[in-house]
């Protein structure tokens, strides 16, 4: 069958495209470069837990490598199996399919509890869609209810249609906790694709974005801000006018230093 649809393929490229044409002009294109050494990255100076594991794998690669490029060295932690989060600096939980796994995310009590206790101990911490969803105090699928991280204090729902799918834009408000670059605000373009919703949140919540077009959390805000956590439903990319790794190594760093500080005084 494969065989078959290869040569199909084959076929109807054949029939469409002049191939001699094609292969004349790329006979005429100049040689490549040669090949250069990638910059060296940083030392890495901060520790920050990506979480990896059966419920939580959408991630970019060149994401993770921003973030090594801002001197983050990745702590891959497993919410369904590991017991409790390792000595970070900071934490980062990405999309996934946490409602399949969330018998095995309840039943992890002491991860749950190290997630908790850890952000409401001021560690700085990204989620983004699953990782909302893990965060909030419960998840609802399928008519059954397991408890979650509980910090956020809301409830996600699953339904039975997309509730936000497509690209958003999105711009900062003043609660945006992470450090800003010397460039003039811009619009922030990204996408989301989620079927829950967040339900129960008390009013007056504090957000980092306000939705220009998508659904976010409520279709007017995106970007849940606790302490020193911002979830969202929104995937961000790390891309030019828009380096969100660089910029949570900034908070996760400057947190870090503000810490350091606390405890010589304490001592």
């Amino acid at each position: 069958e494969a065989e078959r649809r290869v040569a199909a393929i084959g076929e109807r490229v054949a029939s469409q495209v002049d191939l001699e044409r094609l292969l004349g002009i790329a006979g005429e294109a100049p040689p490549l470069p040669a090949a250069q050494a990638p910059p060296a990255l940083p030392r890495p100076e901060l520790r920050i837990a990506v979480a990896r594991d059966r419920a939580f794998s959408f991630y970019y690669p060149d994401d993770l490598e921003a973030l090594a490029e801002a001197g983050a060295a990745v702590v891959e932690v497993d919410l369904v199996r590991d017991r409790a989060l390792p000595a970070v600096d900071g934490l980062f939980i990405g999309g996934g399919f946490p409602e399949i796994f969330m018998g095995e995310l309840e039943a992890n009590r002491s991860m749950r509890d190290s997630v908790r206790d850890a952000i409401e101990d001021g560690l700085p911490a990204y989620a983004e869609c699953g990782g909302l969803m893990y965060l909030a105090r419960s998840l609802t699928w399928k008519g059954r209810t397991c408890a979650m991280a509980g910090v956020i204090p809301g409830d996600v729902l699953m339904h039975d249609k997309p509730v936000g799918r497509g690209y958003v834009k999105l711009s900062e408000t003043a609660d945006a906790p992470w450090p800003r670059s010397r460039e003039p605000a811009r619009e922030i373009c990204a996408h989301e694709f989620h079927y829950s919703t967040l339900q129960n949140l008390p009013p007056g919540g504090a957000y980092a974005y306000r939705v220009l077009r998508g659904h976010g959390i409520d279709g007017e805000h995106d970007g849940l801000v606790h302490k020193n956590l911002l979830a969202s439903y929104t995937h961000l990319r790390s891309v030019p006018g828009n380096n969100w790794a660089g910029r949570f190594a900034a908070f996760v760093r400057a947190r870090r230093a503000e810490t350091q500080v606390k405890e010589r005084k304490a001592s």
